[in-house]
């Protein structure tokens, strides 16, 4: 509660710090590192700094795992601050609304971790969704940051509406807002009997949650809004931003999954071949590096969908640390990109000889997307198939997944082939010492995971 409290608290702050002070990136790294100490002293007692209990008439919830997770996504907020924070400076002017806005998603993404509730939902969707709306048009001298925008914006409202249409129909089947309630009238359609009002609901609520997450086939949106979004946006909701929509979209769907039947895992097998034929076989046709990361993205919301196939301890403990994996190597690698000023292929020609720091640091970063071994995005992506064999899931999801997983090498390993063995002059922004510093740190940490997950593990064990 304190870390939705403060975040909140923060974003209004923010706004005004354009009016008195210069230094707003170093106020905002001040503002993530107490938010981040703050969900650090709540894991250790349940009211963290303030020892004040907040009535929520259980529409929040709050647990060991939601802690952990939002102490991962406000971590990797800092790590994007760190290394992104002079790239939100050269979006426009309006640097302080841009930090603002920033802490407005991180109150959603708390939200989001603890809502016990489909209001709360939908408040922590829209709080999340609305400052994204803003942060995707705030290049205004570029129409493509403009009109993706107004594309994200209608897709969203649109989404939104049928959210509520979903809430509408299971409030009507079961009187309650609450996440799992038994219907009234339970009629035979799933294993533990739901009403088809009920059914009709929770399929809306799977569409819409399906969109804020890139699930295909809702997943049109994505590759226009990242691509015309500023880069340095477009890192931040590829990674946090999507990492919390999987939480509140597993959270759901852990609660009543079960009131499907049989027609969940169907469904829900569809979608996850769908998201990974869609994101990696269009990845392999992209000349932009940006579009192709875009569907790169929605693949790798496919394999993160096997967390809502397995519901097992495996599948929590695998979305974790693929969350950890997924951040990292996405952040780290969108920060190199914005050091190249050509964002195709061949604006990377070279770039092994003109910066060998950038070039290792970003191969690393794309062997873990790919989930290549000893980099942590190989045991994130072990730990989803592994918890579909032990939930006995269809040994057929698993070995498609793993095929797919072999084209994505394809698509990264051409970002290392124009790094390391093509010729070319590629033009750079300015590059400080901190800056490669900080991505061979974080290099090293995910090669670090790769090696010992259970650095990982063992922290996150709930």
């Amino acid at each position: 509660m304190n870390a939705i409290i403060v975040s909140a608290i923060l974003g209004v702050v923010m706004m005004f710090t354009g009016i008195f002070t210069k230094h707003k990136s170093s106020i905002t790294l001040t503002a993530i590192v107490a938010l981040f100490i703050l969900l650090g002293v709540n894991l250790l007692n349940s009211y963290g700094i303030f020892s004040i209990q907040v009535n929520t008439h259980e529409l929040l919830y709050f647990n060991k795992l939601g802690l952990y997770f939002n102490t991962i996504l406000i971590a990797s907020t800092l790590l994007f601050v760190l290394l992104c924070g002079k790239e939100i400076e050269k979006v426009g002017i309006h640097t302080a609304e841009y930090y603002a806005l920033i802490f407005f998603v991180l109150c959603g993404t708390t939200i989001l971790t603890s809502f016990n509730g489909l209001l709360m939902l939908f408040l922590g969707i829209e709080i999340l969704s609305i400052p994204l709306y803003i942060l995707t048009g705030a290049d205004k001298r570029n129409l493509k940051s403009n009109e993706a925008s107004l594309k994200y914006f209608l897709m969203g409202a649109f989404s939104t509406g049928i959210m509520l249409m979903g809430i509408a129909l299971l409030y009507g089947a079961t009187g309650s807002f609450t996440l799992s309630v038994q219907s009234v009238q339970p009629l035979s359609l799933g294993t533990q009997g739901v009403s088809f009002l009920q059914a009709g609901g929770l399929i809306l609520l799977f569409v819409s949650l399906c969109f804020k997450v890139s699930a295909a086939p809702f997943h049109f949106w994505t590759p226009d809004v990242y691509d015309g979004a500023p880069t340095v946006f477009t890192s931040f909701m590829a990674t946090i931003v999507k990492a919390a929509g999987f939480f509140a979209f597993i959270k759901v769907f852990d609660a009543n999954a079960a009131l499907l039947g049989p027609s969940w895992k169907i469904l829900l097998s569809i979608v996850i071949i769908a998201t990974l034929f869609v994101g990696n076989i269009t990845a392999v046709f992209q000349r932009s590096i940006k579009r192709m990361l875009a569907y790169s993205s929605i693949a790798q919301a496919g394999f993160m969908l096997f967390a809502l196939y397995s519901y097992n301890d495996m599948a929590y403990q695998g979305i974790l640390l693929y969350t950890v994996a997924y951040c990292l190597a996405t952040i780290g690698f969108f920060a190199v990109l914005m050091k190249v000023k050509d964002y195709t292929f061949d604006g990377l020609n070279g770039l092994a000889a003109a910066s060998p720091v950038l070039a290792f640091s970003a191969t690393v970063f794309l062997l873990s997307l790919a989930g290549i071994p000893l980099t942590a995005g190989f045991f994130a992506k072990y730990y989803m198939l592994a918890s579909v064999v032990k939930a006995g899931g269809a040994l057929w999801m698993v070995i498609a997944a793993v095929l797919f997983a072999a084209v994505s090498v394809y698509y990264y390993f051409k970002v290392i082939q124009s790094m390391y063995f093509k010729e070319g002059q590629p033009e750079l922004n300015e590059i400080t010492t901190g800056f490669k510093l900080g991505v061979l740190l974080l290099a090293a940490g995910i090669i670090a995971i790769g090696i010992l997950p259970s650095i990982v593990l063992n922290w996150l064990y709930f």
